[in-house]
């Protein structure tokens, strides 16, 4: 009841957001070896890929043919792919496709992007978005704490370092959004230490535009051999609701159907989150680890009605497109 009274004060229209875009995962060749993923493959593996631009293109085409604005693209950390690589893909995609929003490369990946080209943080982050990066997701925070981080994936960044990347990026103009995965063996303390460095950069800040915390899925994941049970959706709601009281600063908390299913990510409409996240046309990370559930925009716009919000399509910051 308080996370949603924090909800109806921020957002007191009734108002509940998705937006239609896509997951291009344009690598999944990976030097980090996280215990927790099951997408990643190692340099060289046959199972390897890094996709061709005119794949790129065609699933954009195809995004923005169902109505979408926006692409998310993530990949594994490719040991060969500089800064060059990278600027050219998002000049050449903002060429073909001006108005689409590049939502793209976690912190992991402009930290390893900034080490092989042999640039500062600010330095990267200020040539691709010179390219047409226009704002940064939040993967590969999974939970800021280091003795968390060193056990399930200790060849990726500190929690100072993820911070800094997003620092710099709001410095630079860049909105990011901030994410957890919890339900990997951390305790209650190191969640909320993970809550508590989201919150003092959003108050130095003001850069994240959403929270969105989702539960370790653990189907094909060395980690997953250690954690017999996953979160359950109880934990997922307590969860939910103590970021959205936690995190009052930040002005959206996303409910996740993609690891928690329709049914939970509709009662989470009533634990804090005012936002649904995607239709999703693609998407191989979480779903490689076990997450199999789908949904289409009438099913999202559905299961918002029916919990007694307004269903409005929005884009990648946040802005409503739509009146119905």
């Amino acid at each position: 009841m308080a996370a949603d009274a924090v909800r109806k004060k921020l957002h007191p229209e009734g108002v509940v957001t998705y937006i239609v875009d896509r997951n291009i995962n344009y690598t999944n060749f990976c030097t980090e070896y996280c215990s927790f993923c099951a997408f990643y493959r190692p340099m060289g593996h046959p199972e390897g890929y890094v996709l061709p631009k005119e794949v790129i293109f065609h699933k954009i085409q195809e995004t923005l043919d169902l109505g979408g604005t926006g692409i998310l693209m993530q990949g594994g950390l490719h040991a060969e792919l500089k800064i060059d690589w990278y600027a050219d893909l998002l000049s050449s995609i903002k060429t073909r496709f001006p108005r689409l929003h590049l939502h793209c490369f976690s912190a992991p990946e402009i930290l390893h992007i900034a080490e092989v080209s042999g640039l500062t943080i600010r330095d990267t982050i200020a040539r691709l978005r010179d390219a047409g990066l226009d704002s940064i997701p939040g993967g590969g925070a999974e939970i800021l704490d280091d003795a968390v981080r060193y056990r399930i994936s200790r060849l990726k960044c500190s929690t100072a370092e993820w911070l800094e990347v997003h620092r710099t990026a709001h410095r630079l103009g860049l909105r990011t959004t901030a994410t957890m995965m919890f339900g990997c063996g951390e305790t209650l303390e190191q969640r909320v230490n993970h809550l508590e460095v989201i919150r003092r950069l959003q108050e130095e800040t003001g850069g994240f535009t959403a929270f969105i915390p989702w539960t370790f899925q653990r189907e094909n994941t060395s980690l997953g051999r250690f954690i017999k049970e996953e979160a359950t959706a109880v934990e997922y709601l307590k969860t939910l609701a103590v970021s959205r009281l936690y995190l009052e600063t930040i002005p959206n908390i996303q409910s996740s159907w993609v690891t928690q299913g329709l049914k939970t990510c509709q009662l989470g409409l009533r634990f804090g989150a005012n936002d649904v996240g995607s239709v999703m046309i693609e998407e191989n990370v979480v779903s490689a680890a076990g997450a199999h559930h789908r949904s289409t925009e009438e099913e999202l716009r559905r299961i918002i009605r029916d919990a007694g919000f307004v269903p409005r399509q929005r884009d990648t910051l946040y802005r409503t497109l739509f009146l119905n």
